[in-house]
């Protein structure tokens, strides 16, 4: 058979797991959450499984399978996310795979003068500012919890001076149910109406239960407020292993999918059809530090595998990567940061977070996030993989060049040299002597110039200022409100 105007693309990926141990993990999995249970202290949440059939005896619950099943079933496969004005932005499903900023730290590492700080507003501002400006960064987080408002009410003073200086959808989390709603309240006015907001979400809910399978009340209330709304969420169990799940990472793996799968469970019964994640962190306990490890190899072993089962089943899930156990921007932190990002590139997850991490989390960095942006660019080249058809092969043009020829002048070059060869912002391909004519930078100095291009030069779209207004009078009324409840 001749085939003409044929094209084939190949992208390279991998797989952690066989079938046969997927489906080993599973039954793992189900086990677990019928077996062992979990600690849920919420009473709506033990009322509402027990009616759907699970066992309850005190604050703990057993779910059998049977209830699990039938909320995967109910859960959509994917969700597009939109960026602040509306436009497409994420699909999230299948190995789909965007790159977002870190968050919650409780310092900074400041963008100009390299010192440690604890983290304020004026941080989350220019951090969102430069987020919005790279290319590569395709979502993001409030970098940092700020420690100059009162605690009660950071959520809103973050989701704030966040939206405010980027266009990219957001994911956040938030610290309490009412702070929830306050900030879908905020959201709601930026996109015209809560039904417009539900018609094209551009933010994303992040509500994390404690390791090992315990759901404190506040959780289940922030995982109730989205699924109420019928926004989407990504559910989060952070299990350090050896610490809060089993060391080894087939153990770590099994139990934070039954903790994030009764996540997705509690939202479904609540609401069936709501937009949930499969979503897991495994951070990496050192046993000589006693700290917590982001940038370890084992942790992307556990995150790979643990996607492969949220595949499995259809659902979304959630990454870790760009992060580093470095305290400035160095070789070491260069390493970290693209081992992790190449290999949940390659494992197909789709929302991968914390881009931006230094010092195992306790710090968030701008410098750290444009390092990220640059091996994201390399990443996302080399998961583009090749495309074969007949512009592509260039029998033609190979043909006319020839023996010794060239090919700088070939149309053909011109046509396609843009979009085949990835180029660097950051990473000098200088000679030598071209580079020390520069002045010798080494990749620190060429970022931080690289951070104050993008602030002196970019501007993320504004906001209406009647939608300004508003969410100042929403801000300042939720603080008011959540403060007194302190």
């Amino acid at each position: 058979m001749i085939q003409t105007n044929a094209t084939e693309s190949r992208s390279p990926h991998f797989r952690m797991l066989t079938d046969v141990q997927v489906q080993e993990l599973v039954r793992a999995v189900f086990e677990v959450m019928e077996k062992v249970g979990f600690k849920i202290y919420h009473q709506g949440a033990r009322e509402m499984l027990q009616s759907a059939g699970a066992m309850v005896k005190g604050d703990r619950v057993y779910v059998p399978e049977f209830i699990v099943q039938q909320c995967i079933a109910t859960a959509p496969k994917g969700w597009t996310i939109y960026d602040r004005n509306g436009d497409r932005a994420l699909e999230v499903e299948g190995r789909k795979s965007y790159y977002g900023t870190s968050t919650a730290s409780p310092n900074t590492k400041d963008a100009f003068s390299g010192e440690v700080h604890p983290t304020t507003v004026d941080d989350l501002a220019l951090a969102a500012r430069v987020a919005d400006a790279l290319e590569h960064i395709d979502w993001v987080m409030p970098m940092g919890s700020c420690q100059d408002v009162p605690a009660t009410a950071a959520d809103i003073h973050e989701f704030y001076a966040t939206v405010t200086n980027t266009v990219k959808p957001m994911v956040l989390l938030t610290y309490s149910a009412r702070g929830a709603e306050l900030v879908y309240e905020m959201a709601a006015e930026i996109a015209g109406g809560l039904d417009e907001l539900r018609r094209k979400p551009f933010l994303v809910l992040y509500p994390e239960s404690i390791s090992p399978l315990v759901f404190p009340a506040e959780v289940v209330d922030r995982m109730f407020v989205a699924a109420d709304y019928g926004l989407p969420q990504m559910t989060g169990p952070s299990i350090q292993p050896g610490a809060t799940g089993p060391v080894t990472m087939a153990g770590a793996v099994a139990q934070g999918m039954a903790e994030s799968l009764l996540g997705l469970v509690l939202a479904q019964l609540r609401n069936p059809g709501c937009p949930v994640g499969a979503g897991c962190n495994f951070g990496i306990f050192d046993m000589r530090f006693g700290l917590m490890m982001v940038s370890a190899p084992e942790m992307n072993v556990a995150l790979a595998a643990q996607a492969e089962m949220a595949q499995y089943f259809g659902l979304p899930t959630w990454g870790l990567a760009g992060a580093t156990e470095s305290k400035v921007v160095d070789a070491q932190a260069g390493a970290e940061s693209a081992f992790g990002i190449l290999a949940q590139g390659l494992a197909g997850l789709n929302l991968i977070h914390d881009v931006g991490y230094m010092d195992s989390a306790m710090v968030c960095s701008v410098e750290q996030l444009v390092l990220g942006n640059e091996i994201i660019g390399m990443t996302k080249r080399f998961l583009r993989g090749l495309e074969i058809n007949a512009e592509t092969i260039a029998r033609d043009v190979i043909a006319k060049v020839g023996p010794g020829g060239n090919y700088l002048q070939e149309k053909h070059t011109f046509q396609n040299f843009r979009k085949e060869l990835w180029r660097p912002d950051i990473f000098t391909r200088q000679t030598y002597n071209a580079w020390h004519a520069d002045g010798a930078k080494d990749a620190g100095k060429r970022i931080s110039e690289e951070i104050r291009k993008l602030v002196d030069a970019h501007q993320a779209s504004s906001l209406p200022s009647e939608t300004l207004a508003a969410l100042d009078r929403l801000k300042a009324k939720g603080e008011k409100e959540l403060a007194s409840q302190s």
